[in-house]
């Protein structure tokens, strides 16, 4: 008996049931059976099925002689299922990776209730994804294990059967059955979360909805869409059979009226001349089931009432006349709010030119990072050093909505694009970033702009991405080069860093090659920093840390991560974690949510995606784990062992270009799949000495300034004039060894052994002093 039964019904989606199915195989919960059912199809349908039955013997295969529809076909399949729970899914949908053990762990940690509601994303044709909009009412509040009745809001939600898992002894218990025709969903939603003596909830995307530019039933325009009142009169039998039901229909009259009329309003769901005879029966099933409830469950806003009552009087002309009025009011509130927004743009606009040309203010800096996200990168790491050393500066850092909490106190917040932000651009002497800013913003006589970059560059940047369609996308390389135009400074931590900068961003600039401001942070901290880091983070004390720090895959649609980190821990066994940190590119924008899989909390993952600062998650961390980000190049500083997860190396080098072969000249060992980084891992190579050797060349390439100093180099030269800037001495040069040993050694519970001073020079003579350069 496997523990979930996934039944997928296929008709005429050929093209998409392969990656529904892989979806399901796919899954790193294995204890499953996928009963495939072939309602009929006319296209391939029935042949994908077999052969994915020949493939895998979890898949059950039934071919039904005639279409049937969704309905009847998941019948059949709940007639074959001896699965504990059923799962149903859409053969045009997918199942994220992971969700079935998030389904499975949710189960275990409630005590196995008769339906646990999860949730979904709606995919388009397009590639984005957008998270169901009431993906709150699934947070965690109250009782783990409830009824209906104590939480209501959940019928709020989209009432179909593949947002559920089902325990199958339930289903047959109260005898539920999907009835033939569309929306055979609703009349079997709703019953099963009211009967049910316990539900529970999980606040993750389990299922990825696709929206189909053609061939979905609801876009389809024919008479099907009258078989709703037939699904609602299902229901309403359904309660009229249960007395103890009798309080929920008040409510479900008014989902069933809201859910006629939308049916109506969607535009090519009804024929033309279906529409009034439509809108007939929809006015003799309000009234039928119409019951007055009490008077906190009634609609609130008028809007809502006036139409609920036009739609009972069955006066469709009216509904028609004030469906048109909402219409055009929601087309004037559009272009009023357009109008609003140009003219505020127009006032800021002139706000800017004005203060333009009041005078410079030589006491106030602007900083901003990561297209104004939190406080944090080299940007963060200069504005703490300015105060401390200049503490008559007055400085002032960009974050948008939602990040000003990271800024320090002492540190005044600015909002882009409010008068305060242009005022600040306009007057303020010294401009810190490291991406560019506004590109409206116009670069006074004696302002001085730097930038610092967001990292040694290991991939394609600047003009080399012309080459690059794939990366550059709709990059303006001519506003580019203006924006490069306005750099006094580019800040460079290494000599390829320099080089490839200044080829790539032409400009009149200076170079300060001064190492990395924000490892400094490395080379002072200590063992009681690390440990009361690891303790915020719920690292367990006598664990290992692995931080999977992977970089932007400018080439995929998708951006799912490469590693299963649940994989990995139950591959590693007992005594380690992992920390998964997505690039913050990957973050930016409405889809992450839905399409990168969210870890549930426990079980040795831990979600640090929006942890502020990611110099912590390196102090805290004992290894690292990425594929191209330059993160690796600060991480080396802690002398910690990182590991390459490079399982499309050739892809990634063909669509964004890489500057330095990491096969050639790695920090560390290098995977080419999920299954050699595992192998990787579960041998001691990975904390070994050639794994140390490997990373003291690496650092000795790439780190040859990271002392500790590189922040007050940076305030001495630009902002103080070079008074007592330290001196930058490479990394071979200077004696004793640097802080980072000794605190890795106190504070890593698995230290790794150091490097034999033969051994790693013997590597030093394998790897040549100039680094070899990808121009394929």
């Amino acid at each position: 008996m496997p523990r979930f039964s996934v039944i997928v019904p296929a008709y005429q989606v050929q093209a998409y049931l392969p990656e529904c199915l892989e979806s399901v195989l796919g899954q790193d919960w294995t204890d499953l059976e996928l009963i495939a059912v072939d309602d009929g199809s006319p296209d391939g349908c029935g042949e994908i099925i077999r052969e994915a039955a020949r493939r895998d013997g979890r898949v059950r295969p039934v071919h039904l002689p005639a279409n049937t529809g969704l309905g009847p076909a998941r019948n059949a399949g709940i007639a074959r299922a001896r699965g504990d729970y059923l799962l149903f899914l859409d053969g045009d949908d997918t199942l994220t990776p992971g969700a079935l053990s998030a389904v499975a762990a949710r189960l275990a940690a409630t005590g196995d209730p008769d339906v646990l509601v999860h949730d979904y994303a709606r995919t388009t044709w397009s590639g984005t994804a957008a998270r169901n909009q009431y993906a709150h009412l699934l947070a965690r509040r109250g009782p783990e294990v409830f009824r209906l009745a104590d939480r209501p809001e959940l019928l709020r939600l989209l009432m179909v059967v593949w947002n559920k898992a089902y325990r199958r002894d339930f289903v047959r218990r109260q005898g539920l059955t999907f009835p033939p025709g569309y929306y055979e969903d609703t009349p079997w939603t709703f019953p099963a979360l009211a009967t049910a003596e316990s539900i529970a909830v999980l606040d993750r995307v389990c299922v990825h909805y696709r929206q189909r530019r053609r061939g979905s039933i609801l876009r389809t325009t024919g008479r099907g869409h009258f078989d709703v009142f037939d699904q609602y009169d299902r229901v309403f039998a359904f309660l009229d059979a249960r007395p103890e039901l009798a309080r929920w229909r008040p409510l479900m009259a008014r989902r069933m009226t809201d859910h006629l009329t939308a049916v109506y309003t969607a535009p090519g769901r009804l024929p033309r001349d279906a529409r009034a005879e439509f809108f007939r029966r929809a006015a003799a099933h309000c009234r039928r089931y119409r019951c007055d409830g009490p008077a906190g469950d009634a609609p609130r806003r008028l809007g809502v009432r006036v139409r609920h009552g036009l739609v009972r009087l069955g006066w469709h002309r009216a509904f028609r006349l004030l469906a048109g009025a909402q219409r055009l009011r929601r087309a004037t509130a559009r272009q009023g709010g357009r109008l609003l927004r140009q003219g505020r743009q127009a006032a800021l606009g002139l706000h800017y030119r004005v203060q333009r040309r009041l005078p410079v203010r030589p006491d106030h800096a602007v900083f901003a990072a990561h297209w104004h996200r939190e406080y944090a990168a080299d940007p963060a790491a200069i504005e703490a050093k300015l105060r401390e050393l200049r503490p008559g500066m007055r400085t002032a850092w960009v974050a948008a909505p939602g990040y000003g909490d990271t800024v320090p106190p002492g540190v005044r917040r600015l909002r882009p694009g409010t008068a305060a932000y242009w005022t600040a651009l306009a007057r303020s002497k010294y401009l810190v970033n490291n991406v560019d800013f506004d590109p409206r913003l116009v670069k006074r006589p004696g302002q001085v702009l730097v930038q610092t970059h967001r990292g040694t560059p290991l991939k394609h940047m600047g003009l080399d991405l012309q080459e690059r369609p794939a990366a550059a996308r709709d990059t303006d390389f001519a506003r580019l080069l203006r924006g490069v135009d306005r750099w006094d400074y580019s800040l460079s931590a290494n000599r390829h860093a320099t080089l490839t900068w200044e080829r790539v961003y032409p400009a009149g600039y200076t170079t300060l090659e001064y190492g990395r401001p924000r490892t400094d942070r490395f080379q002072h901290a200590t063992a009681q920093d690390v440990l009361r880091i690891r303790a915020e983070l719920g690292i367990p004390p006598d664990a290992t840390a692995l931080l999977y720090a992977p970089t932007h895959r400018d080439y995929r649609r998708s951006r799912r991560p490469a590693l299963d980190p649940r994989r990995l821990l139950r591959e590693l066994g007992p005594g380690f974690v992992v920390l998964m940190r997505p690039h913050f590119a990957t973050l930016a924008g409405p889809p992450y949510a839905a399409d990168v899989p969210q870890e549930p909390p426990g079980d040795g993952v831990i979600d640090v995606s929006g942890h502020p600062c990611v110099e912590d998650l390196c102090l805290a961390s004992d290894a690292l784990i990425t594929d191209y980000s330059s993160l690796m190049c600060d991480y080396v500083n802690l002398d910690r062992p990182v590991v390459l997860l490079a399982d499309d190396w050739e892809a990634y080098r063909a669509a964004r270009g890489i500057y330095v072969d990491l096969f050639r000249h790695p920090p560390g060992p290098v995977a080419r799949s999920e299954d050699e980084l595992i192998e990787i891992f579960a041998s001691p190579a990975w904390r070994g000495p050639r794994s140390a050797a490997l990373r003291a060349t690496f650092r000795s390439l790439f780190c040859p300034y990271d002392d500790g100093h590189a922040a007050e180099r940076v305030v001495r030269r630009v902002f103080l004039g070079d008074e007592g800037a330290p001196p930058t001495v490479p990394l071979d040069e200077r004696r004793p060894a640097p802080p980072p040993e000794r605190a890795r050694r106190l504070a890593v519970p698995h230290p790794a052994p150091g490097p034999t001073t033969a051994h790693a020079s013997h590597v030093a003579m394998e790897i040549p002093d100039r680094l070899e350069t990808d121009r394929t």
